[in-house]
């Protein structure tokens, strides 16, 4: 906060300014309002003060509510009791006024305020309460770090850009609502406190003191009610629902989050695809005045890893990977041969002007795709008339134009390599791509690039586990033209899953169901998942698959992330009232909190220090 208006600010002695109450007193206009066409009109106006400017004679003060500011002016010459108490407001003060709105004098209008023709001459104001200097000014334009902004976020909310992004959100929720209702959906709400199934991530737990030793689990999603609604006849179900995740946090994530939920019965991937885009179409049109196209791109896991390196590629920009393990298997360079050799990939990365790239800015480069599991990388500059690189020698004039040929090369390009397993291949260049176009502005912050990601793998080993486990989750069901691979090759079975990307981002995901209670048990085997495990923790599920399951199909939206990307901001928090920080800390209320002695031997429990 400027100085002099903090020094300002402290001068005055809060516990001398007399409060008054509204009495009969009621708001007759918000603060964003009025204009020439209610010049004459006695009006109420109550708010915040934004700032107080005293010039001598008159004393002009910015009223702030959540729609925006009026000027309103105090005149000795007008009403000298108001004037004389208008020399006590500052900054924050809760006030109301009571006045008449004039012209504002020639040559004093605003343009950049809805109000700024305008402005209110008081008659009578009531102070309704004071306020401590706020830590930070109330404006969009503060260098305020989010700790101290999430401590106050009370009054971090009041600044414009927060407001603009809760009435967003306002907005979409209601779209929403509006959209799914008019397709017949019902909304129902689950069950917050319910049973710990595996999700794919730590669940939230907690002790129960009636049964003591026992532990409800807070939702991941509410994936297996959903499903129960199905078979109960729902046939179309949403809700806008929180969801609670025990993860490591970034940007884009927080413990607890909301969802948009739904499922469908007697439908397929084709019904969901055309719902989900009629949506998001309606979203973007109302809320951001962007046309998006009639039909999504849509591109299977295989093909997206192939030429993106990603499950979630950002189609602003190209930069696809090049397979040429074909080409560069009859090349001398050591690297690349004993890849093909071990059965693995060469592919490369075509980026123009890349030239440019100093070495050391090569050897960062290098260490990137080194984080990401590959065991180097090798480059080659396209200089005029020469290729520029340690490994050209080992590259004959066939190899060369072979390479030359299939990646369309111009002069200033470079080439970068690696060699290894495909999956280490496709994530390495995948996150190089990602990086490169990310410190060169290759992606245009204005486009919004959709694109369906379909037919994942049904299950993927874990090394760490020693076991399958599924890409989405055990309830997705497997192509059917594939269900006799399950038992003798899981890993080359294909799922009905899908899932939503915007600009390398994904919003949302699902699938079609199992809705048999043989293909359920065959997948529960392949996952591990026992007779006595299965039963125990999903027995309600394959007891409900016995009566009359229909078909049926969901989907699951992040819809604090879509909102992040609508609105162009950093982080998801700046979309939620009040988020907790990257290490799921509440600033404001302190929370997690140690609880008291009492609480614990209610619910039987001891806690131990982690030393």
């Amino acid at each position: 906060m400027d100085s002099a208006l903090m020094q300002e600010q402290q001068t005055v002695d809060l516990r001398s300014v007399s409060l008054d109450s509204l009495d009969d007193w009621s708001r007759t206009h918000h603060c964003n309002e009025l204009g020439t066409k209610d010049i004459g009109k006695e009006v109420i106006l109550m708010g915040w003060v934004q700032r107080r400017r005293d010039h001598g004679g008159l004393i002009f003060v910015d009223l702030r509510d959540r729609e925006g500011i009026t000027q309103v002016v105090f005149d000795p010459q007008h009403n000298a009791e108001s004037h004389k108490r208008a020399h006590q407001l500052r900054n924050e003060f809760v006030i109301a006024v009571k006045g008449t709105v004039r012209h504002r004098p020639e040559g004093m209008t605003n343009p950049k305020l809805a109000t700024g023709e305008i402005e209110v001459i008081v008659d009578k104001l009531k102070i309704l309460n004071t306020s401590k200097t706020p830590p930070f000014l109330v404006e969009d334009r503060v260098h305020v770090s989010e700790n101290v902004r999430l401590q106050y976020r009370y009054i971090d909310l009041r600044r414009p850009r927060m407001l603009r992004n809760l009435q967003f959100r306002h907005r979409a929720l209601q779209i929403t609502r509006n959209f799914f209702t008019d397709h017949g959906f019902y909304e129902v709400e689950t069950p917050v406190l319910t049973k710990s199934t595996p999700e794919g991530a730590r669940d939230y737990l907690v002790p129960s003191r009636i049964y003591p030793g026992k532990f409800y689990s807070l939702p991941q999603s509410p994936q297996l009610f959903k499903q129960l609604l199905m078979v109960a006849g729902i046939d179309k179900y949403f809700q806008i629902v929180k969801c609670f995740r025990d993860e490591d946090l970034r940007a884009d994530r927080q413990p607890e989050f909301t969802q948009l939920d739904l499922e469908l019965s007697f439908e397929n991937e084709e019904t969901i695809y055309s719902l989900i885009e009629g949506w998001i179409r309606r979203l973007f049109k109302e809320l951001i005045s962007v046309e998006l196209p009639d039909q999504f791109k849509r591109i299977s896991y295989d093909e997206a890893m192939e030429r993106y390196g990603s499950d979630r590629p950002d189609l602003r920009f190209g930069l696809e990977l090049i397979d040429v393990t074909d080409i560069v298997a009859e090349s001398d360079f050591r690297v690349f041969r004993q890849a093909v050799e071990n059965n693995g990939k060469v592919c490369c990365l075509k980026f123009p002007g890349g030239v440019r790239l100093s070495r050391k800015e090569l050897d960062d480069l290098i260490s990137l795709v080194q984080s990401y599991g590959a065991k180097g990388m090798a480059w080659i500059k396209i200089q005029p008339n020469q290729w520029q690189s340690p490994i050209v020698k080992f590259l004959g004039e066939g190899v060369k134009e072979s390479l030359a040929e299939k990646t369309k090369i111009k002069t200033g390009d470079i080439l970068f390599f690696v060699a290894d397993q495909k999956n280490v291949v496709q994530t390495a260049l995948g996150n190089l791509r990602v990086h490169l176009a990310n410190t060169t502005g290759l992606a245009n912050e204005d486009s919004f690039e959709f694109v369906w990601i379909t037919k994942f793998p049904l299950v993927e080993w874990s090394s760490e586990e020693k076991r399958y486990v599924a890409v989405h989750h055990p309830f997705t069901a497997p192509l059917e033209e594939e269900i006799h691979l399950i038992d003798s090759e899981p890993e080359k079975v294909h799922s009905r899953a899908y899932d939503l990307v915007l600009n390398g981002v994904e919003i949302g995901g699902g699938s079609v169901r199992i809705h048999r209670r043989d293909i359920q048990e065959k997948i529960f085997k392949v996952l591990g998942i026992g007779e006595t495990e299965a039963e125990e923790k999903f027995g309600f599920l394959l007891e409900a698959l016995q009566y009359g399951a229909p078909p049926h199909a969901g989907i699951a939206f992040g819809f604090d992330r879509l909102l992040m990307l609508m609105l162009n901001v950093s982080s998801i928090r700046d979309v939620i009232a009040f988020p907790k920080t990257q290490k799921a800390v509440c600033p404001l209320t302190g929370a997690p909190s140690e609880p008291d002695i009492q609480q614990l031997l209610e619910l039987h429990l001891k806690v131990e220090s982690p030393d």
